[in-house]
């Protein structure tokens, strides 16, 4: 398996109240697989993505990646697992404006120190339909496009990992469907993909689902 969780309880205190955003969640992902994570606001989704892409640590479970237990890894460890491992694409894109797309998609590069950073983020700009629009800022690309470059900031390291939360969110119906078919066309390809998703026409793409809610696994 690539992903194993085994009891995952993530817990926050509001007021004098404790809320598990996680309660003993274990689910298993294999290598290849393209898997939807639904649910309602506040059922644990979010936390659980933030979790498998090792963005935040559980307060006690496991989580093996990739065969290696991540659950206690320091910040600067984790760090470098998503550099390796994991690449991600959010709803709001998370590009940085006064940066070109090539820019941006090099950046992931950079900080992992590869060599010829220019040319592998030109050819995965040219994967998803960019190759004429690789100068051009945020600003001034269409939503589909900015989503599309977030696309192939994900792939130039490589990763054993996509995830995506809420990847077609900010997109108009059929500027979502081209986002989702590059999305299926990578997972043939071999790909393992979690989507984060409240749309059960979104989930229902996907090989199966984890259905959440109050934070637990129900189906």
């Amino acid at each position: 398996m690539l992903i194993t969780t085994e009891n995952l309880v993530k817990k926050y205190t509001m007021g004098e109240s404790e809320i598990r955003a996680l309660d003993g969640v274990s689910v298993s992902i294999a290598e290849g697989e393209m898997t939807a994570v639904v649910g309602a606001s506040g059922s644990g989704k979010s936390t659980l993505m933030n979790m498998l892409g090792c963005l935040d640590r559980p307060d006690s479970g496991e989580y093996f990646l990739n065969g290696e237990n991540v659950s206690r890894l320091p910040k600067d460890r984790l760090a470098g697992i998503r550099n390796r491992y994991i690449g991600f694409i959010f709803q709001s894109f998370n590009l940085l404006p006064r940066m070109s797309a090539l820019e941006n998609v090099e950046l992931p590069m950079q900080y992992a120190g590869k060599k010829d950073a220019r040319g592998v983020a030109e050819r995965a700009l040219e994967t998803v339909g960019l190759a004429g629009r690789m100068r051009h800022e945020p600003g001034k690309m269409s939503g589909g496009e900015r989503q599309r470059v977030a696309v192939a900031r994900a792939l130039v390291n490589d990763p054993a990992l996509i995830l995506a939360d809420e990847p077609t969110g900010n997109l108009d119906s059929k500027t979502g469907e081209e986002i989702m078919s590059l999305l299926e066309s990578l997972n043939a390809q071999g790909r393992t993909i979690v989507i984060v998703t409240h749309d059960a026409d979104i989930a229902s793409r996907c090989g199966r689902s984890i259905r959440m809610k109050d934070g637990r696994v129900v189906s």
